[in-house]
């Protein structure tokens, strides 16, 4: 089952653990943590359940483009990361 995982500086905010969840796509998994975690829907996504622009999403190391759907399939020993999306100069 994938691994969810998210940075330390989210987990300050909001009850964020990493989790193992039967999912075979981004979104199942997604939705297996925030239906654990329902508050921490509001930090990964908008109001429209897009992505928020300050926010990634990687699957083993890969930050995924997709910033609305997220069908991307999962293997059972893929790992997915959250995190803040730094900028600036």
């Amino acid at each position: 089952m994938p691994k969810v995982s998210f940075t330390s500086n989210l987990r300050r905010h909001v009850d964020c653990p990493e989790q193992v969840v039967a999912a075979s796509t981004v979104a199942e998994a997604l939705d297996a943590v925030f239906a654990d975690h329902p508050r921490l829907k509001g930090y990964v996504l908008d109001e429209q359940g897009s992505l928020h622009r300050h926010m990634a999403i990687l699957v083993n190391g890969q930050a995924i483009r997709e910033r609305r759907h997220f069908d991307l399939p999962v293997a059972s020993d893929d790992e997915i990361f959250i995190m803040q999306a730094l900028s600036g100069g």
